[in-house]
């Protein structure tokens, strides 16, 4: 396994990343925050996301780790990693990386142990798919799904499971497209009983949005643990 450790000069925090045993290498990038974590959130895209854990510093949250699980440079393969109705066999073989080997790493690599209370699953756009789908999977695991400006891949199954996360979306009203596919989706989960919270941003489909949200997603969802 190899492993590098670097931190960043403008956060409080700690930037790790290894290469974990998946798909003939897969890195992971874990934000781990000045204080001892009191949340934590799994997301796809962790070369991207990992990066925001000084947004949440300066927006004061609740102590938050992040593990950022790399994507794909080829868009078709992260799509076939991420959205389960296009490969599914390569969706289960990531899906089982993510939510079991990522999960114990994390574990035993920084001594945490997550509850479902206290843990989120969070994605955008493509990886919002991810994020919808993982989430509603295993409840066991993740209490809350983060799903910014998801794609339309991945839609609500006609029969929704019993256990049900809490969700919080946003999208922009510059994206349609995706705005349609959020709304689909809190519609669908509203309706099904689910705890939903649905923000539209005068946006279009960038990060600029996304991680300006990812405060108030961690805050909605764990707030009550600061």
């Amino acid at each position: 396994m190899e492993r590098r450790l670097a931190t960043m000069s403008s956060i409080a925090g700690t930037l790790v990343t290894e290469t974990l045993d998946y798909d003939g290498g897969r890195q992971v990038t874990v934000y781990i925050p000045p204080e001892p974590p009191q949340a934590f959130v799994f997301a796809g895209d962790g070369q991207l996301i990992s990066q925001w854990g000084g947004i949440l510093e300066e927006a004061a949250t609740p102590s938050t780790m992040i593990i950022g699980v790399h994507r794909l440079a080829d868009e078709t393969l992260r799509l076939h990693e991420y959205s389960p109705g296009f490969s599914p066999e390569r969706f289960a073989a990531h899906e089982k990386f993510f939510v079991e080997d990522v999960y114990r790493w994390t574990q035993s690599r920084f001594g945490v142990a997550p509850t479902a209370d206290r843990t989120a699953v969070f994605g955008v756009s493509a990886g919002g798919e991810l994020s919808l789908a993982i989430g509603l999977r295993h409840p066991e695991l993740f209490g809350a799904i983060f799903c910014a400006s998801p794609g339309g891949g991945y839609r609500p199954p006609e029969v929704m499971p019993s256990s049900l996360p809490r969700a919080y979306l946003v999208a922009g009203t510059l994206e349609p497209f995706f705005l349609d596919n959020a709304t689909r989706w809190v519609d669908a989960l509203r309706e099904a009983g689910a705890d939903v919270e649905m923000k539209e941003r005068v946006a279009s489909h960038d990060d600029v949005m996304w991680r300006d949200e990812f405060p108030h997603m961690v805050k909605w969802a764990f707030g009550r643990h600061s």
